[in-house]
């Protein structure tokens, strides 16, 4: 597998200053995500202020900042609010709150203003439909389908993913995104399913850039090096 001839893009997801802004300068690497959970994991607690910082240096490639309150009136300020810092920022809207409560007229109202969405945590075809529906004729948008958290439920996620590229074909402006990926084969996965984007986690990102298209042979030697190395390390005895 030769990372730099996907036909998907990679985006970088994760909220660490340092490593975001060194993927954000790889030319491999086409735009960014965060979300609340990455950045609480990353010790952000000023939104507003790691984004604007981050904003420095993020130019011209599309980055997403999610939203995160729970109530809709409060969840359209924030998006506006976020969609205003800069040009290349999607805003990510989750596609639904934690009352169940389909987001759609959250979508169509912020779509309508010609605001650009990533709409986030998407895991069933019916809800890719509903989202499309909200979703303003032209305006840039981004579907996530969490194909991650599909696989973590022992379902096989590449027919709905290759479903969901059927809906959104045809749709300008509008991406379809592998979401949640929790290994390298994911991005393999996503590019044969006809994915626009699939976000990977800096660590697996790193993984890929060193293993991908790895001879099998060389790796097989590799690895029974390393159990012999740490048997020594270990200082093993029978």
């Amino acid at each position: 597998m030769n990372l730099h001839k996907l036909n998907t893009h990679i985006y970088a997801d994760g909220a660490n200053k340092e490593s975001l802004l060194k993927l954000y300068a790889d030319p491999l690497i086409k735009g960014l995500t965060t979300n609340p959970t990455l950045m609480h994991k990353a010790g952000v607690t000023d939104f507003e202020a790691f984004a604007k910082d981050v904003l420095l240096t993020v130019k011209n490639k599309s980055i997403s900042f999610e939203v995160f309150d729970n109530a809709f009136p409060e969840m359209i300020r924030q998006a506006k609010k976020i969609a205003s810092w800069q040009s290349n920022v999607y805003v990510k809207i989750p596609v639904t709150n934690i009352d169940k409560e389909s987001s759609a007229p959250v979508i169509r109202e912020l779509s309508k203003e010609g605001i650009k969405l990533n709409i986030t945590a998407i895991l069933t075809l019916d809800q890719v439909k509903h989202v499309l529906n909200a979703l303003q004729p032209g305006v840039p948008a981004i579907i996530s389908v969490f194909a991650g958290r599909i696989a973590d439920t022992g379902c096989d996620p590449e027919p709905l993913m290759i479903e969901s590229k059927k809906l959104t074909q045809g749709r300008p402006g509008v991406e379809l995104l592998w979401a949640s990926v929790r290994e390298v084969f994911n991005i393999v996965q996503a590019d044969r399913c006809g994915c626009d984007i699939v976000t990977v986690p800096h660590d697996i990102l790193g993984k890929a850039l060193k293993m991908a298209g790895m001879d099998l042979t060389e790796l097989s030697l590799e690895t029974v090096r390393m159990f012999h190395d740490d048997a020594c390390k270990a200082g093993l005895r029978l």
